[in-house]
């Protein structure tokens, strides 16, 4: 048997398509450290997100191509590289920062911090490094949520130093007021400690920075977009019309603010009955999905009613960190890998770009 040839290995690996981005791997750089011995090879994929949700498809198609040009035994060791979804710009608040995703919702009591917390851990739990800064600075709910509490310390270069859980650095307004000590500020000045909290915190390199946005259209969302380039949005929205109609608004927004929309999750779906298993759609069926196939944006899945979502938000334990994750983790988790798979699109698409500069 002829032994394998690395030009042969190289042709063989131009068959294999990165599904999410219909290019080659070849051509997307992503096959690295290529050994062969005999019939036996080892070689490198570097995917374009940790939480890359087709990894099996890219893998299965890599073992038939390789196989096919008579490889015996094949060992595939799996790495990442983030890239930016928007082109980076001459001077940036958080120059380490790859992608800032936005977590934002028309209206309260959706579901929007639960959807921001799991988003942010499930991403640092495939891998990626993830930042999670709560801008809702008047409803300030992550500490409790990641189950963190203190005050951060100045770093050696005189900036903040987020504290950290799950493998997720966090920063909230939370860390600096008493407990129980209302937040009652003008918008000016809730604009202001967003910019504070993108300018002085360490967040050091970071493939995802998700970002908490308080509910509503206002100075924090405005503010958001004038300072930082955000790859995208992810909407939260429940089934009820009432929640569609805000969402909605929620969208033109950032539209307006040429700002790209990740797609819509639909939180509380429908209750799964603990005992029977019986569905019960409290808040109506759809209307989520519905939406963004309206609004020509992607439904990212829905999220159902889970009472450990509520008992772990409450003790700090996000769902998707739980022991024993119930119907609501998977199905954050999924919608996880969904958005880091379509940042991944963007930054394919933006290759090549010149770096922005701010006038």
């Amino acid at each position: 048997m002829l032994s394998l040839t690395h030009d042969a290995v190289i042709d063989a690996m131009r068959t294999v398509q990165e599904p999410e981005l219909g290019r080659d791997l070849i051509s997307l750089d992503m096959v690295k450290n290529v050994e062969i011995d005999g019939s036996a090879l080892r070689m490198t994929i570097e995917l374009t997100t940790p939480a890359c949700p087709l990894k099996d498809e890219i893998e299965r198609t890599t073992r038939a191509a390789l196989g096919a040009i008579g490889a015996t035994e094949i060992q595939i060791a799996w790495g990442a590289m983030v890239r930016r979804a928007q082109p980076r710009q001459a001077e940036q608040l958080v120059p380490g920062v790859k992608n800032i995703i936005a977590v934002a919702s028309g209206k309260g009591g959706v579901g929007k911090s639960t959807v921001s917390v799991n988003l942010a851990v499930a991403l640092a739990q495939a891998g990626a490094t993830v930042g999670l800064l709560d801008g809702d600075i008047t409803g300030p709910n992550v500490p409790l949520m990641m189950g963190l509490e203190g005050q951060p310390k100045a770093s050696a270069n005189n900036k903040i130093t987020p504290l950290e859980r799950y493998g997720v650095k966090t920063i909230s307004i939370q860390f600096f007021v008493p407990e129980g000590q209302p937040i009652v500020w003008r918008g000016p000045l809730i604009g202001g400690a967003i910019q504070q909290f993108l300018r002085d915190v360490d967040w050091g390199e970071l493939d995802y920075l998700v970002i908490d946005l308080p509910p509503g259209t206002s100075d924090a969302q405005l503010t958001l977009a004038q300072a930082v380039p955000i790859s995208g949005a992810v909407l939260v929205t429940t089934p009820q019309e009432v929640s569609l109609a805000d969402v909605g608004k929620a969208l033109a927004m950032f539209q307006r603010m040429s700002v790209p929309v990740i797609g819509v999750v639909e939180n509380m779906t429908a209750f799964a009955c603990p005992h029977c298993g019986e569905l019960t759609e409290i808040f109506g069926r759809g209307g989520g999905e519905r939406f963004a196939t309206t609004h020509g944006v992607e439904y990212l899945g829905g999220v159902p009613l889970d009472v450990t979502v509520r008992q772990g938000g409450d003790v700090g334990v996000p769902a998707v960190a739980q022991r024993e994750p119930g119907p609501a983790a998977k199905a954050l988790t999924s919608i996880a890998q969904t958005v880091a798979a379509r940042m991944s699109v963007r930054a394919a698409q933006n290759i090549g770009q010149p770096v922005l500069t701010i006038s």
